[in-house]
């Protein structure tokens, strides 16, 4: 690994830290957490109260992203977190971009689980 991708991955963890200095979920409104590597994308919605994941999508899951790749996976793993969210009685969450740049595959995640009816 070179320097850079060190200092990136540290730039990175730096800003996830400073965002959850402030964001946190609730047992009424819980966290939606992002991780993005670079060939897979996974969401997970948190209740940190309570230390616990109350559902998770991911493109690593079968059935989830396959043959898809990029922002259209993301897509779909936004659609269905926000459909396992709304199986378990959960409308609004708080989104944590994880330190990522809100854009390309974290903002079309966001803007599917949106579109499918999940709230912030």
């Amino acid at each position: 690994m070179s320097a850079q991708t060190i200092d990136r991955r540290a730039a990175r963890l730096r800003r996830h830290r400073r965002i959850r200095k402030s964001v946190s979920g609730t047992s009424q409104r819980p966290r939606l957490a992002v991780f993005r590597s670079a060939s897979n994308i996974s969401a997970q919605v948190i209740d940190d109260q309570a230390g616990h994941t109350l559902v998770a999508a991911s493109t690593e899951q079968t059935g989830v992203a396959d043959g898809i790749t990029g922002v259209a996976a993301a897509q779909e793993v936004g659609r269905i977190i926000a459909e396992r969210a709304k199986e378990a009685g959960i409308d609004t969450v708080v989104f944590d971009r994880g330190g990522y740049i809100y854009h390309g595959r974290v903002a079309a995640l966001a803007d599917a689980a949106r579109q499918s009816g999940l709230e912030f």
